[in-house]
């Protein structure tokens, strides 16, 4: 598992609010707006992103609908990369590739426009949150199945105790899986 240095984790972490009982009892949920509301956070934030886009060798950075888009696009426009949005099922015009997968009561689906990579492009794939892997597993499929290859895989944090990690092992084909702040 790669984590980020020490100072940049503490400062990002130092900044997620824990909001317990949300959105249901028991569930301790992880809100990452004090993070996005501090300039010098975001700003390391999106830095670091960046960096790791750069350094992978990506043509395009990818965010998963919906926080992902927060933290994907600044990052590639740092980066000088185009920004490709993943979306839920019916949100993208236009002819779309779809991955489906399992959520724990039910099922999903989230989708690529056709023509958001060219052959060959490399990408970062880019999220706020690991916890069982589902989304961001189908995330790279679809990737994958429109064309690109996977660079790598950025998540701003990792819930370490849940078996993400684990689950998107098929999915990575040898890429890298990086975590900025490990939960």
């Amino acid at each position: 598992m790669t984590v980020a240095d020490p100072v940049l984790s503490e400062l990002l972490n130092s900044r997620i609010r824990d909001v317990p009982d949300y959105p249901k009892p028991g569930v301790l949920f992880k809100d990452i707006a004090p993070l996005l509301a501090d300039a010098e956070a975001f700003a390391a934030l999106t830095e670091a992103l960046a960096g790791r886009a750069k350094a992978l060798g990506a043509t395009k950075v990818v965010g998963l609908e919906a926080r992902g888009f927060v933290l994907a696009a600044p990052a590639a426009y740092a980066a000088g990369l185009g920004f490709v949005p993943i979306r839920k099922k019916g949100k993208l015009p236009g002819a779309v590739y779809g991955q489906s997968y399992e959520l724990e009561y039910g099922s999903a689906t989230l989708e690529v426009q056709c023509d958001a990579f060219a052959p060959g492009e490399k990408v970062l794939v880019v999220d706020d949150v690991l916890a069982t892997g589902g989304t961001l597993g189908a995330s790279l499929d679809l990737v994958r199945q429109a064309g690109a290859e996977l660079a790598g895989v950025v998540v701003l944090m990792e819930l370490g105790f849940l078996p993400g990690r684990d689950r998107l092992l098929e999915h990575l084909g040898g890429a890298p899986l990086e975590t900025l702040v490990l939960v």
